[in-house]
C-alpha cells in the first residue's frame, strides 16, 4: 500500500475521532444539565457523578416547581418565558424592519462617506454595556420607560441594530446588481425590488440576523436587571435564572431545570432555522 493511501486512511480515522470528540465536548454539558434536572435531589446528593439514569427514576417535580406561578408556590418561569418571548420577538422584528432597508441603502446607494458609514455602526461596540448602563438608566427613568418591557425592547434594538446593518450589508453586496437592473426593466420600484428580489435571495442572512438578535435579547441580563428588577411580574427568564442561582433555599436540580427552560427555546429555533442558515439561495441566480 502506497503512502498516499495510508495517509488517506489515517486522516479519515482522525476526522471521525475529532468529530466524536467535539460532539462529546459540546453535548455532554447540556446532557448532564438535563440529567440533573430530572433526578431527585436526594439521589443527586448521594451520587452526583452518575451519568445515566433510567426513565423510571426521572421526576418532573423540578419543572413543575420552575413553571408554576410564584403565587402558587413555584418560581413563575412561565411568566418569565412569555416576557422574554415578547421582548425578543419585538426586538427582532423591529431591528429587521430597520436594518434591511438600512443595509440596502449602505450597499447600493451612492452618498458621501458610504464606504465608512458601516464602520461607524460598529463603533457602538467600542463602548462596553456597563458604560452605557447609567446614562440609559437616567434617560429612561426621566422618559418614564424604566420598569417596562417597552423600554427594554428599545434598548435591545439600539444594541443590535448597528451590527445587524453591518452583517446584512456584507451579504447584500454579494447579490448581483444585474438582478435589480432586470427588476427595474420589469417596472419594479425600489421597495418592490427589495421585497420580491433582495429578500428572497438574502433569506439566509436575514435568518442569521434574526437568530442573532433573538439570542441577544433572550439571554441579556444587565439591562434587564437595571430596568425590570423592581417588578417581578415583568422579569425576563434571565433574571429568573439569576434568582435561582442566588437562592440558598433553591435546590440545584431546580436550577438545572431553569437552565434547560432558558436554553431549550434557542436550541429549537436554531435547528428549525438550520436549513435557511446553511442553504445558498443565491446559487445560480445570475445565470444567462
Amino acid at each position: 500500500m502506497d503512502r498516499a493511501a495510508v495517509e488517506t486512511r489515517v486522516l479519515r480515522v482522525l476526522r471521525w475521532i475529532v468529530i466524536a470528540g467535539l460532539v462529546v465536548v459540546t453535548l455532554f454539558p447540556f446532557y448532564y444539565m438535563l440529567l440533573l434536572s430530572v433526578r431527585p435531589i436526594d439521589e443527586v446528593l448521594q451520587n452526583p457523578g452518575r451519568i445515566w439514569v433510567g426513565i423510571s427514576e426521572w421526576t418532573i417535580d423540578t419543572y413543575r416547581e420552575v413553571l408554576t406561578p410564584s403565587g402558587s408556590g413555584g418560581q413563575g418561569f412561565l411568566k418569565f418565558l412569555s416576557n422574554s418571548a415578547l421582548v425578543s420577538v419585538a426586538a427582532t422584528v423591529m431591528t429587521l424592519l430597520v436594518s434591511i432597508p438600512g443595509a440596502y441603502a449602505v450597499s447600493r446607494l451612492r452618498f458621501t462617506g458610504r464606504r465608512q458609514v458601516h464602520f461607524l455602526f460598529l463603533s457602538v461596540y467600542l463602548f462596553p454595556s456597563i458604560l452605557l448602563a447609567i446614562p440609559l438608566f437616567v434617560l429612561f427613568t426621566r422618559l418614564g420607560l424604566r420598569g417596562s418591557l417597552i423600554g427594554l425592547t428599545i434598548v435591545y434594538i439600539a444594541q443590535t441594530l448597528p451590527v445587524s446593518i453591518y452583517m446584512l450589508r456584507n451579504y447584500l453586496t454579494t447579490i448581483p446588481v444585474s438582478l435589480e437592473e432586470a427588476a427595474a426593466v420589469d417596472g419594479y420600484s425600489r421597495l418592490q425590488t427589495i421585497r420580491k428580489v433582495i429578500l428572497p435571495l438574502a433569506a439566509p442572512a436575514v435568518m442569521a440576523n434574526a437568530l442573532y438578535v433573538f439570542m441577544i435579547a433572550w439571554n441579556e441580563f444587565l439591562f434587564a436587571l437595571l430596568f425590570l428588577v423592581e417588578e417581578r411580574a415583568d422579569w425576563t427568564v434571565s433574571l429568573g435564572l439569576a434568582q435561582l442561582s442566588g437562592g440558598i433555599e433553591v435546590s440545584k436540580t431546580v436550577l438545572m431545570a431553569g437552565s434547560v427552560v432558558l436554553t431549550l427555546p434557542i436550541v429549537i429555533i436554531f435547528f428549525a432555522a438550520e436549513r435557511l442558515l446553511t442553504e445558498g439561495l443565491t446559487a445560480g441566480a445570475d445565470k444567462g
